[in-house]
């Protein structure tokens, strides 16, 4: 539900119950905008790991077919993780790619997921079926997220505000894994 040089607000949680989450997600007055579909994303960044330091995101993402370039500037992370993001369709990802690496920008780290979208008009809720588990994300304003969170049987405690990347490397760590990316091939998850 992002929009051009939006301030995104968001939380991430672990599903438990994808089945039981739908359910409530239909319950809270949510229809299904995008049912699971494959998404593969690439952050950019310089040799030197500029942005990552920076905490800022360079992201080509390919969703149902369709190609988005994505900066994301630090955000904070209290209770909710906000920050600014800038996002546009690019017709070629390929193109795309061509442009950052001209640019001294290396892909540094690629995810994927499957992803739902869920939206009741005001904000989206979408689940992610990843390599490392189903995780969920609340977008909107923060008043709604805490009100959609509470309508969904989510506490605070539950709410995550780590990118993918960073639970990636929780995951490696408690995991022993050697994969360097969150793709279902490395990780050793089958597709779903």
């Amino acid at each position: 539900m992002t929009t051009h040089g939006s301030n995104e607000v968001e939380v991430k949680f672990l599903v438990r119950d994808a089945e039981a989450l739908v359910r409530s997600l239909r319950s809270a007055g949510f229809h299904e905008e995008t049912p699971s579909t494959f998404e593969a994303n690439t952050l950019y960044d310089s040799v030197a790991g500029d942005l990552r330091r920076a905490g800022e995101i360079l992201r080509l993402r390919e969703y149902g077919g369709r190609w988005r370039i994505t900066h994301k500037s630090r955000g904070a992370a209290v209770k909710h993780k906000s920050r600014i993001e800038r996002e546009t369709a690019v017709a070629s990802g390929d193109e795309m790619h061509a442009i950052l690496t001209a640019l001294g920008y290396t892909p540094a780290f690629r995810y994927e997921k499957y992803r739902a979208e869920w939206s009741d008009g005001t904000g989206e809720v979408v689940i992610d079926r990843t390599p490392i588990g189903i995780l969920a994300e609340i977008e909107g304003d923060p008043g709604w997220i805490d009100r959609i969170a509470k309508a969904i049987g989510l506490s605070e405690s539950d709410y995550i505000t780590a990118s993918y990347a960073e639970l990636f490397f929780r995951w490696k760590q408690r995991t022993g894994s050697s994969a360097r990316n969150m793709t279902f091939e490395e990780c050793g998850t089958p597709r779903p």
